[in-house]
């Protein structure tokens, strides 16, 4: 299946930052196909009437019954869509696995399983693994016949994976012995195959794959967690393993591109999951709202509360938006290739290591919001047993540490299209920012309001970009080298881009709804329009932070101008677009972009 038109192979990561995107081009939820609705369709009755009855079952920790459910997605192909025939899977385009991903996110535990087993077990292999690899273990893991898990943290290396300690020693015959404790590993109780990173005589790190039957390979104590209790997570410890040669994954001393290529698509599952989380609940909210009654009238028909609907489904439709363009973009560089083939795939993931942060922290804030405000509008029932609201709040707190917590993402953001540019072949961040400065330091030209359907927003969005070149080319500018020592900095330069392509992601798809979904249309406008009418506030908010940090006396007032000047964005009226927005979820009993 084609996502979209274009069969452009080569793309550069960030690029929406400094090129102008044209509207019809992106790849939307709207342009599913039928195949891609039948796969929906197959997604949610596996998730309907196999994994929601069974959410309290394994919140006992039934792992027998995880490891059904697991083989269960494996007889409907939902774990290996994009996987190759020859190994089992259905060589299905990324748009197809999102859409399962989607599904699956409406189950945080059994989410949190599906999601290392495909994205953190069967992916690695696939890219990485050898014919011999694949054909022995890739069979078995996109059947759901074998579980796999991901053992890269360790209690002194979480976010710094490359500081691990767990140690792979050469041994005569060619094999090595591995030693060494992995931590908070998803599955870890019941995996049978372990993707492990060691390092090669201290210092070469390395991914191997571990079967869980070898000696020396056990597991520990389930973790107390906060949530996710029907998910598996324990210390995975090894002992002296004797893993073959065969079973390097990569290469010796390359483990690193192994990890990061895995993670990117993992930061970019985990906001698909959280996208599918958010219209679960903000189903329930709706209907909640609906339902209860106080002072004799439904709650949803009170201003706060309808706020509080229209802001979550704008901040989803957002989320939404940038999945699926994304996901256009996967698929357009990943088109013509043989799906065998994975060195393509490698290739793309780590060119949008950027977008893979921006959607990975996007999606997990929205999500946490959304079910915040969940829990909220159910008010006292929010906080019981008795409703759903109260474990999708707590199952959903990790996603800000999972897959590099969020604070590690906002510095990947910048800082790697700042390494990019200053290496070569990334984005041309010091001309453009030094043609914006030529630019703020020329007079001021006058222009009239743009009629165009979201003229306005499509403006601000170009000013949201002209904001975080000026502030990464100030940050570049003022710190060179060091900038890596300015978190703050760069945090409010990431917070900047986030909300950048966040809001141009939620317009273009928005303009392209009059042809693509006539009857959510006008819907579409509202919620691009609230997103960004929000995302304004916030940008100058970081950019006055990060500006301040810089400079002071006459070179901050001269900055804050230039500022002022390109952020001269007018308010629209939210509240009411809010309340439409309310009022079509309440009729609809759900949520309306899905």
């Amino acid at each position: 299946m084609t996502t979209i038109e274009s069969t452009a192979s080569r793309i550069t990561g960030g690029a929406w930052l400094l090129e102008e995107t044209v509207p019809g081009s992106v790849f939307t939820p709207e342009r599913l196909s039928d195949e891609h609705r039948l796969i929906d369709q197959t997604a949610a009755e596996f998730v309907d009437n196999e994994i929601a009855p069974n959410h309290d079952r394994l919140e006992t920790k039934d792992w027998d019954l995880a490891r059904r459910l697991v083989e269960r997605a494996g007889a409907l192909g939902l774990l290996g869509t994009d996987v190759p025939e020859a190994y089992g899977g259905l060589a299905l385009d990324k748009a197809s696995t999102v859409v399962v991903g989607t599904r699956i996110g409406h189950s945080g535990s059994f989410g949190s399983t599906f999601g290392a087993h495909t994205g953190l077990a069967v992916l690695p292999l696939h890219c990485f693994g050898t014919p011999a690899q694949k054909e022995k273990y890739l069979g078995r893991l996109v059947s759901g016949e074998w579980v796999g898990a991901y053992c890269l943290s360790e209690s002194g290396s979480g976010s710094d994976a490359l500081g691990a300690k767990a140690r792979a020693v050469r041994r005569a015959d060619g094999g090595f012995a591995l030693t060494g404790e992995k931590m908070w590993i998803t599955n870890g109780g019941f995996a049978d195959l372990y993707i492990v990173f060691a390092k090669v005589d201290g210092e070469q790190f390395t991914a191997f794959l571990v079967e869980r039957s070898w000696p020396g390979v056990s597991s520990g104590k389930e973790e107390h967690k906060m949530g996710l209790h029907g998910s598996s997570t324990t210390p995975v410890i090894l002992q002296d393993v004797r893993v073959p040669a065969g079973n390097v994954l990569g290469e010796v001393g390359q483990g690193h591109k192994v990890a990061f290529n895995t993670l990117n698509y993992g930061r970019f599952k985990l906001a698909v999951a959280a996208a599918g989380g958010a219209h679960l609940a903000i189903g329930e909210a709706t209907r909640y709202a609906a339902e209860r009654r106080q002072f004799g009238v439904p709650i949803a028909s009170f201003g706060a509360i309808r706020h509080k609907l229209g802001e979550m489904a704008s901040r989803a439709f957002a989320v939404d938006s940038m999945i699926y363009r994304t996901t256009g973009v996967l698929d357009a560089a990943l088109e013509g290739h043989d799906p065998a083939d994975a060195g393509p795939l490698r290739d793309t993931l780590e060119e949008l290591a950027v977008e893979s942060s921006i959607v990975k922290v996007a999606g997990s804030e929205m999500l946490h919001y959304v079910l915040d405000e969940n829990v909220q509008i159910h008010g006292g029932n929010g906080f019981v047993k008795d409703y759903p609201a109260e474990r999708h709040y707590r199952d959903s707190r990790v996603n800000r540490i999972f897959e590099g917590t969020n604070e590690i993402n906002r510095l990947l953001i910048p800082g790697t299209l700042i390494r990019r540019a200053v290496k070569g072949g990334g984005l041309p961040l010091v001309a453009a920012a030094k043609g914006l400065q030529d630019e703020l330091m020329s007079p001021p030209t006058l222009s009239a309001p743009s009629d165009a359907p979201l003229g306005g927003q499509a403006a601000a969005v170009s000013a949201f970009k002209k904001t975080a070149v000026m502030v990464l080319g100030l940050a570049m500018q003022r710190y060179g080298k060091k900038l890596t020592d300015e978190q703050e900095v760069l945090s409010s330069a990431a917070d900047i881009l986030i909300d950048t392509f966040t809001a141009e992601s939620a317009v273009l798809r928005a303009l392209q709804a009059g042809g693509d979904a006539p009857r959510t249309a006008a819907l579409q406008a509202d919620a691009a329009c609230v997103q960004v009418d929000g995302a304004a506030g916030r940008i100058d908010a970081a950019a006055r932070t990060a500006l301040a940090a810089m400079a002071e006396g006459d070179t901050l007032r001269m900055q804050l101008a230039g500022l002022r000047r390109l952020l001269r964005i007018t308010p629209v009226n939210t509240v009411a677009m809010r309340r439409r927005l309310a009022d079509a979820l309440v009729e609809r009993a759900g949520y309306i972009f899905a």
